[in-house]
């Protein structure tokens, strides 16, 4: 590959300056013919949406149209909108608009429950909710009793501005452009505030790599079917499709069977994944046809070392490990992209990575840096005068929990991990209690509270059990009230879980206890159940509900 094939921002993308709306103006004119958005033929029928693509200068134009309905219902900076869009491409037409006129977005998590959605458009303080005509329902019941706004996307007009606009600041690469919830530690999901410069960091770090993952400009179509109201599909996949002159190549969801045959029809060249992907395209029958696409890399992380190598062998594509999190975005994102990549091993890169300029440390309890090939917490900051430089700017109305992530001035990701002796770093763990399922982030604390108000449960614990398909599973511990029919007991403890919270956070495992380990200040000790953790499939009072969970993720809102 020569240096003009890779992706290489002009210079004002490369000072990361301005809206993301102003990198896709300025991307416009430089490749206004080019694909911007893409569907797969069974996606654009699902749809039932009429065209299979967008270029840049059509897609511009359909910001330019919302953005000018937007302002003129006085929309603009100090508004937040949300937007239930599902993976359509309409959800980034409305994101772009709004951030043209610099309002902030709110992506909602379609599979929400009524009492999830409540609470994101009340913490959030969203002045309108755009939803998906199919979703009418659903946005009706989350915004009871809200003072809200609702309106289809087909609507002929939008509601008025609740308030007049704000004054922008004046350097719109320190704007709010996004407000993307994600789970923590302590119980409801928090909501971080993301900048135009943060999304600007998702473009400087993928335009910046060489290696297996270097972009080259105009050429690349990354095929995603991750979620929009995550920081993945949003910033590290369309930021780097749009810095590159690349096209997204947008999937309702994953569809193992047709997976390869979407890659052929739409010309992919790249891909991102969770873990559980790899795993189920393994476990499909071998082709003559499995290495006929032409992907070069796919980017993602959590793939099971034990099938990593073999799906590299198999498919004829390297799997490029990485990892990074909703608040470091692309100021702190690590990938394995060049040799050696330690494949099956978890390797996930080198601190010394292209990119953002960022300093990294692995530090024992009492930050003490720890010596190769010791695990330790991974804490960094962006290098410079600025260490909060492209990261998030904050969790909203939680300042606390924002310094506590800073603590020492250096944000603390609560992942473990270890140096290599060529200083490579590996995944080992997660500090917090976290469940990282098909890579949705779970907190363990939410489900508890959920569990907790059935009447039948006197006390529950929630940990993490291992499960070869999607990572982790969630296994919920309970004692219960009264000697009841543990069957019924799990079963009940389902359907009421099933009431309160997305499909994804539900338990796939119920075991029954007569008491649960504690402390003598009466705290539960996790650690103390990972006999039971090891040992589900032989426990008679542990109940597997993960068929029964699977059906509900097929027949959720």
């Amino acid at each position: 590959m020569t240096a003009e094939q890779v992706a290489r921002p002009q210079e004002s993308q490369r000072a990361g300056n301005g809206s993301v709306y102003e990198l896709l103006r300025a991307q416009t004119a430089r490749f206004a013919d080019n694909d911007l958005f893409v569907l797969p033929a069974d996606v654009q029928a699902l749809w039932a949406i009429e065209r299979a693509s967008w270029s840049y200068a059509q897609t511009l134009a359909e910001v330019d149209a919302l953005a000018a309905r937007y302002r003129a219902a006085g929309y603009g900076p100090g508004h937040r909108v949300a937007l239930l869009m599902e993976n359509r491409p309409i959800h980034f037409f409305h994101w772009l608009a709004l951030n043209a006129v610099g309002a902030g977005t709110v992506p909602v998590n379609p599979d929400y429950t009524a009492d999830e959605l409540h609470y994101l458009l009340s913490h959030s303080e969203a002045d309108l909710l755009v939803h998906l005509p199919s979703r009418a329902e659903q946005a009706q019941a989350g915004a009871e009793g809200l003072h809200v706004a609702l309106v289809a996307s087909d609507a002929a007009g939008l509601p008025a501005a609740p308030s007049p606009a704000g004054s922008p600041p004046a350097d719109a690469t320190d704007a709010e452009c996004a407000l993307i919830y994600t789970s923590g530690t302590t119980g409801r999901p928090k909501g971080c505030l993301l900048s135009n410069g943060y999304f600007h960091g998702w473009a400087e770090w993928y335009c910046s790599q060489g290696g297996l993952i270097a972009l080259r400009e105009g050429q690349e179509r990354l095929m995603t079917p991750l979620p929009t109201f995550h920081v993945n599909a949003m910033g590290n996949s369309f930021m780097g499709m749009l810095a590159s002159g690349g096209a997204q190549i947008i999937i309702d969801r994953f569809h193992p069977r047709s997976w390869w045959a979407m890659a052929r029809e739409t010309g992919a060249t790249c891909f991102h994944y969770l873990g559980v992907m790899p795993a189920i395209l393994l476990a499909l029958p071998e082709s003559e046809s499995d290495r006929d696409h032409g992907l070069r890399f796919g980017m993602g992380g959590g793939v099971h070392p034990d099938h990593h190598a073999t799906f590299e062998a198999r498919f004829g594509v390297p799997l490029l490990e990485g990892w990074a999190m909703s608040e470091t975005g692309g100021a702190g994102i690590l990938c394995a992209a060049e040799e050696p990549r330690h494949v099956g091993e978890r390797c996930i890169g080198r601190s010394d990575r292209p990119g953002p300029p960022v300093e990294m440390r692995l530090v024992d309890d009492d930050g003490t840096e720890v010596a190769p090939g010791e695990p330790g917490e991974l804490i960094l900051r962006a290098r410079g005068d600025d260490p909060r430089r492209r990261f998030f700017s904050g969790y909203l109305k939680n300042e606390a929990a924002t310094e506590e992530v800073w603590d020492g001035g250096w944000l603390h990701t609560g992942d473990i991990m270890r140096r290599g002796d060529d200083g490579a770093l590996f995944f080992v763990d997660r500090k917090k209690n976290i469940i990282r399922r098909s890579g949705e982030n779970i907190a363990a604390v939410e489900v508890e509270a959920a569990i907790g108000t059935h009447p039948g449960v006197a006390q529950v614990a929630v940990v993490a059990a291992l499960d070869p398909l999607r990572g982790e599973e969630v296994l919920a511990v309970v004692v219960p009230r009264e000697a009841d029919d543990g069957a019924t007991l799990a079963d009940s403890i389902f359907a009421h879980c099933a009431e309160r919270l997305a499909y994804y956070k539900l338990p796939g495992y119920v075991a029954l206890r007569k008491a649960l380990p504690t402390t003598s200040t009466q705290k539960v000790r996790k650690a103390d159940l990972g006999d039971l953790v090891e040992r589900l499939a032989e426990d008679p009072d542990c109940h597997d509900l993960r068929e029964r969970k699977q059906a509900m993720r097929k027949v959720a809102p």
